[in-house]
């Protein structure tokens, strides 16, 4: 074995390799594709994935890409994570959320989540879970000098951190062991409810409790800085830390008024970040928050051992679907590592069936052990800062930073995010994110695997009892999968009504090398609105006309190659109106319409205008209006 040089890498043997290389593969792979590139940059513009807040994901990346210095684990701009070690002395916080209203119940759940791996309890309390007086039941039990509790009881947060108080008091905890978040947030309440008229009151009311736990109880804090009422409303990313930015510059502002200092004032505060399924993004989404917020601190005049945000990551609801719920499985174990890997100080799996109501013993425990796998098997938290050189990933949060401070700067040159709220400059803004992100998944560019795509007909619904309702008011809830799920609602009660659900007859033209990719098309699309499909190959149209009717539904669908349609398409067409069929579509890009044929679907075609008008039609839903298939 020849032996390169002292001093020289390996590679030294190697002929060095420049992108332009790199793009001119990619344009001859392009090209035999069909795709006709001018040069090596458009080739590789084109593999590139554009992303919400004008950012983009490229195809490669280099070293020429590396973003400014992220400096070093627990050191400013706390990039890297927030303590030199990062997780890898005890990992991350597991924290498990409860909601459950019965208090005998809840106790059991905390109990058994305490015994199996969850080191922090997440407790939603008043109107939307556990009565506040029901605190002490809920915790007995509980060691509270060595599990740490987190209060959400939205405008009762001071009537909670009392019943909490007292708890530390009569159990004799000591104030230096007591850890924990008594929640306070009262814009995230403003956001939720749009009642403006109790913020001033429960600013006040929060920076006395936060004067209070500085003195007296140094690990618990008083305040919440919960972005998730953004991102349920369809925020994206850098709106997400925009909005959580401007609220905690409003927290600091009344905490310092109240004659806190900086440093105690940052000390009062915890984020609370969405994480999903989006890993990249998500990781650089919680690195990108750090950043911004030491900052923030910077200029504030804070030292720089207060200046490191401390991170609660939540999987993210507005991914959960109550369609194939087992799917959530697998969507919070990717948005649970990304948060690990981001460098979240604690982090919160959703229960896979939380989009349908409390969660069973069985659901609580899949959530709390895939947070263990990842600790305990992956060894996930035994590296610092496992991100950490990723050129793409340092890039990408770079650029989410940018986008993020821009809108930060947005709202408070409005007068911050009190302002912002009440006069409905962050609800619009992030409606419209979200009608653009609506056309997506209607399109099917952005799948949702069990819904839009891959449907199951047949699955047997699971049922829990209803959770309590949501605080309401102010920004909406939406889920990726709403649009696509009240569709099944609808074949749903069709089936029930009618004993069979809606029906679509698939007339698939000739063998299946000529027709297997479209009629796999057209069922995976007419499904994910319900409608069973049966699908018969012939090219026979008298035999088509034959298995329609045999079929009992009322709709057709051609389904064939680009040449077969054009010797058959219509005879096909003609037989099938002959025998019946109210429409009949054809799977394929729009183009010269064949007799007999009423529209087209196709890949990137608005799927949910196609489902609903479709079942107007077939359940008699649309007979009072012109019914509308795109073309």
């Amino acid at each position: 074995m020849k032996v390169p040089p002292e001093g020289l890498p390996l590679a030294a043997e190697f002929p060095a390799a420049h992108r332009e290389q790199w793009q001119a593969l990619v344009q001859g792979v392009l090209r035999k594709s069909g795709a006709q590139p001018e040069d090596g940059a458009a080739a590789e513009q084109a593999l590139t994935t554009d992303l919400q807040d004008g950012l983009s994901a490229r195809p490669l990346y280099t070293a020429d890409d590396t973003a400014v210095d992220p400096g070093y684990p627990g050191f400013p701009p706390f990039v890297r994570g927030g303590r030199p070690q990062g997780s890898a002395v005890a990992g991350w916080d597991v924290r498990q959320r409860h909601a459950d209203p019965d208090r005998r119940r809840t106790n059991e759940a905390v109990l058994a989540d305490l015994e199996n791996g969850v080191g922090s309890l997440w407790l939603e309390l008043g109107d939307t879970g556990l009565p506040v007086d029901a605190l002490p039941e809920a915790l007995t039990g509980v060691y509270l000098d060595l599990a740490a509790v987190a209060l959400d009881a939205g405008p009762d947060f001071t009537e909670a951190a009392e019943q909490l108080f007292r708890l530390y008091r009569q159990r004799e905890v000591s104030p230096a062991d007591a850890a924990g978040n008594l929640g306070a947030d009262p814009l995230g309440l403003q956001a939720r409810t749009g009642d403006t008229a109790r913020t001033d009151a429960l600013l006040a009311e929060a920076a006395a409790l936060a004067a209070r736990c500085a003195t007296d109880y140094p690990g618990v804090r008083a305040l919440t800085v919960d972005a998730l009422p953004y991102h349920e409303a369809g925020a994206s990313p850098a709106q997400e830390l925009g909005c959580s930015l401007a609220t905690g510059v409003a927290y600091l502002r009344a905490l310092t008024g109240a004659g806190l200092s900086v440093d105690a004032a940052l000390g009062q505060l915890e984020f609370r970040y969405a994480a999903d399924a989006d890993q990249f993004l998500t990781i650089a989404k919680f690195r990108a928050a750090r950043r911004l917020w030491a900052r923030i601190a910077e200029v504030s005049g804070a030292g720089a051992a207060a200046s490191a945000q401390r991170q609660h990551a939540v999987t993210s609801r507005v991914m959960m679907t109550a369609r194939d719920p087992w799917v959530n499985m697998l969507r919070t174990t990717v948005a649970c590592l990304a948060a690990g890997v981001g460098g979240a100080d604690a982090v919160t799996v959703l229960p896979f069936d939380s989009a349908l109501g409390l969660p069973d013993a069985f659901a609580r425990r899949i959530a709390r052990n895939t947070q263990s796998i990842l600790l305990e098997e992956s060894h996930l938290a035994r590296v610092i800062d496992p991100a950490g050189g990723s050129w793409y990933v340092e890039q990408l949060g770079e650029e989410l930073a940018q986008a993020a401070w821009a809108w930060f700067q947005e709202i408070e040159r409005a007068g911050g995010q009190q302002a912002a709220l009440a006069d409905g400059l962050v609800g619009e803004r992030i409606a419209a994110t979200w009608a653009e992100r609506s056309t997506r998944l209607a399109r099917r560019r952005e799948p949702v695997t069990g819904v839009s795509e891959f449907p199951h007909l047949d699955e047997q619904p699971l049922v829990r009892e209803p959770a309590p309702a949501a605080l309401a008011g102010g920004l909406p809830r939406v889920r990726r999968a709403e649009a696509y799920e009240a569709l099944r609602d609808r074949s749903d009660a069709h089936a029930a009504a009618s004993g069979a659900r809606p029906a679509l007859f698939l007339a698939s033209i000739g063998t299946a090398a000529a027709h297997t990719a479209r009629t796999t098309f057209a069922a995976n699309l007419f499904q994910a609105g319900g409608i069973a499909t049966t699908s018969v190959e012939s090219v026979d149209p008298a035999a088509f006309a034959e298995a329609f009717r045999a079929s009992g539904a009322s709709v057709a669908c051609l389904c064939s190659s680009d040449a077969l349609y054009a010797e058959h398409a219509a005879s096909v067409a003609g037989a099938l109106k002959a025998a019946g069929a109210a429409k009949v579509l054809l799977a394929g890009r729009p183009g010269e319409v064949p007799d007999g044929v009423d529209g087209f679907v196709h890949a990137g075609g608005d799927a949910v205008a196609v489902l609903t008008s479709l079942l107007d039609l077939i359940t008699g839903a649309g007979s009072a209006h012109e019914s509308k298939v795109a073309r």
